[in-house]
């Protein structure tokens, strides 16, 4: 079994108290972006990889998709899926996103939202959704930015007072694993490059269609204005890819 923190009692009670998780994609500040890049999702068999509470796989079928296979590690996750976003044409399995193997053309559309860079092997699950997408489908995931996975302390830099002062990046090219922390709870993640991410998709065949570096919309910021400093760097990078019509 890969590292799985959430199932972990503590963290997974507070992971469950975070706004996203209460109030699903409404609360999350990258939802408009995110669902702007999706292809129309109408009798598509959709993939959700590290599918969490399941809130994607649900509006995936309100958008009257053929089926959708919500994919995570965590248990106590898919617990809350099915009991919270459970329906007709929804499926949660537990698997990790590194083992998938589904055979060739299994989907119309992948998606993952703030899973790969939980995962060292992101060339690997690359090449295992292009052989799984079918002609002309599409991949369309959310990351940490290498900017915020840069260091592993996650932080701002602050002064004597305590005010943040600027975010700091340092060790960019070192690539590879960071043990930072999370809702109290040392979790590992894995820091990559914008063109790691970028040639990862080329080199497994994908076009590029987009890339999105968000900040939180004046409705999100109205609503948690908490959220305020998210506009000085980026916190998450989205990507939209596509398998070629003939290959």
């Amino acid at each position: 079994m890969k590292e799985n923190k959430y199932d972990d009692p503590g963290f997974f009670e507070n992971y469950s108290r975070m706004p996203r998780s209460v109030e699903g994609l409404n609360a999350a500040g990258e939802w408009e972006v995110f669902r702007n890049l999706l292809p129309p999702l109408q009798n598509k068999r959709v993939l959700d990889l590290g599918c969490g509470f399941g809130w994607h796989c649900r509006y995936v079928m309100e958008q009257q998709a053929a089926s959708v296979i919500g994919m995570d590690l965590s248990e106590k996750m898919l617990e809350q899926a099915r009991l919270r976003n459970g329906g007709p044409g929804i499926t949660y399995l537990r698997e990790a996103m590194e083992d998938i193997d589904f055979p060739p053309g299994s989907f119309d559309v992948v998606l993952s939202s703030l899973a790969l860079h939980y995962s060292e092997h992101y060339d690997l699950i690359c090449r295992k959704i292009f052989d799984c997408l079918s002609a002309g489908g599409h991949f369309v995931f959310s990351t940490e930015h290498p900017v915020f996975t840069a260091i592993a302390a996650q932080d701002w830099y602050l002064d004597a007072a305590g005010q943040r002062l600027h975010w700091p990046v340092d060790h960019y090219q070192d690539q590879g694993r960071r043990t930072t922390r999370f809702l109290d709870t040392d979790v590992v993640k894995y820091h990559r490059t914008v063109a790691t991410l970028i040639n990862g998709l080329l080199d497994a065949g994908f076009m590029i269609t987009r890339v999105e570096e968000p900040k939180p919309s004046p409705a999100v910021l109205e609503k948690y204005p908490e959220m305020k400093d998210e506009t000085r760097r980026p916190i998450f990078i989205l990507i939209a890819a596509q398998k070629p019509s003939t290959v």
